[in-house]
């Protein structure tokens, strides 16, 4: 077998980036692409709901900023439905995505999602007809950064609604917890979800 030349270099090890914004998000990373990033845009005009704006950061183990964190979101429509899941319910509004990503800004690691306030959502295993167990209006969150090499998924909770009856926030053994997936209102519409990595402030996260 021949020696490895001497020009080729290792590249970096990197559990999630740079190439992984690069690939994902590629008008935000600076390339000049012919299509908008995929996620980026989650309502329109017509989307029907309440427009919310939800902004926060991703923390490491010291509560130190992420500034290559990427954030995905996953949720259901004013009306409760998962767009595309084949909901018995209907089909869902046709104006919204349900499916939102973002890349944290890379100086502060603060991230921005635009998008409206979701419906209670049937419960795992339960039914989607009226009557069937219902999960608190959510979001669900899914992260990558350096570090990790399998994305975590952790939701975001509204703090004007009733939690006590939501069937996955029961399963939390730790009560106190569950303060760590409700955002802080700043004004009408507008949320703030911090997501800590590590640490006494740790948020929960979902074996999905």
């Amino acid at each position: 077998m021949q020696d490895r030349p001497d020009y080729l270099k290792q590249t970096p090890s990197q559990t999630a980036g740079p190439y992984l914004h690069i690939g994902a998000t590629p008008r935000q990373a600076g390339l000049d692409w012919p299509h908008a990033d995929l996620g980026a845009s989650m309502i329109s005009d017509e989307t029907r709901g309440e427009r919310i704006t939800i902004t926060g950061c991703v923390h490491d183990g010291m509560e130190a900023p992420l500034t290559d964190a990427l954030i995905e979101i996953w949720q259901a429509d004013a009306d409760g439905i998962h767009p595309g899941r084949g909901d018995p319910r209907g089909a869902g509004d046709p104006f919204f995505t349900g499916f939102g990503r973002c890349a944290a800004d890379a100086q502060t690691g603060e991230f921005r999602v635009e998008t409206i306030r979701p419906g209670p959502v049937p419960a795992p295993g339960g039914t989607q007809r009226p009557g069937g167990t219902l999960m608190a209006p959510h979001i669900s969150f899914w992260i990558v950064a350096r570090g990790i090499n399998l994305g975590l998924h952790t939701r975001m909770y509204f703090p004007q609604d009733d939690l006590s009856d939501d069937p996955v926030l029961a399963r939390i053994e730790h009560r106190a917890r569950i303060a760590t997936l409700i955002a802080q209102e700043l004004a009408p519409g507008a949320y703030r979800f911090e997501i800590f990595l590590q640490g006494p402030r740790e948020t929960v996260f979902f074996d999905i």
